[in-house]
């Protein structure tokens, strides 16, 4: 059952804790140079950031550390699992795009999805950087924040790697696929 408060117990925050500092030491090579204990003094910091870090984990996006932004100080996570995260495909892009569907709605879009969770979709920037720390996608694809000229045009675009390549597609902005998601960053 979800949390509407957006907090954490004590208990589902070491839990989390201690989830995330297993992924930071199984996958140093995407946050080289940094340290845990410094990660984690950040995040005690801003305990209201796990809990949009729990939704990434619950809806199995597995977030861990890719950058830290030395102007802000803060850390930032993105949605790291192989695949686009399992709990949060099959849906359209927008509530626009859902709202224009006749029939065959899909139960949600990513733009209030991602939203309600508390954090961004990533870019093709941003996806492009992801890709550069392993092999991501390549059996799913993964919804990113679509310009609003190709928006306009009723459009969005997605993401994947196939032949070890990165792909960047464009479909209806109201269509939906099982093995299409979307993938996320927090800073913290």
């Amino acid at each position: 059952m979800k949390n509407s408060k957006k907090e954490l117990s004590i208990k589902q925050q070491v839990e989390l804790i201690n989830i995330l500092k297993t992924r930071f030491e199984k996958n140093m090579n995407r946050h080289k140079g940094m340290e845990w204990a410094k990660v984690l003094a950040r995040l005690e910091t801003h305990p209201e950031k796990l809990w949009s870090l729990n939704e990434m984990e619950t809806t199995e996006g597995e977030p861990d550390v890719v950058a830290y932004d030395k102007k802000t100080g803060e850390y930032i996570f993105y949605d790291c699992s192989a695949e686009s995260p399992k709990g949060r495909r099959s849906y359209c892009y927008d509530r626009e795009a859902l709202e224009s569907r006749k029939e065959h709605k899909p139960k949600n879009n990513v733009l209030d999805v991602a939203a309600a969770m508390g954090i961004e979709m990533l870019t093709e920037e941003q996806y492009r950087e992801l890709q550069q720390l392993g092999n991501f996608d390549t059996k799913t694809s993964s919804w990113v924040k679509t310009p609003s000229k190709i928006r306009e045009y009723g459009g969005a675009i997605f993401c994947d790697r196939r032949y070890d390549h990165v792909f960047v597609y464009h479909n209806g902005a109201e269509s939906y696929y099982a093995v299409r998601g979307f993938r996320g960053a927090l800073k913290v």
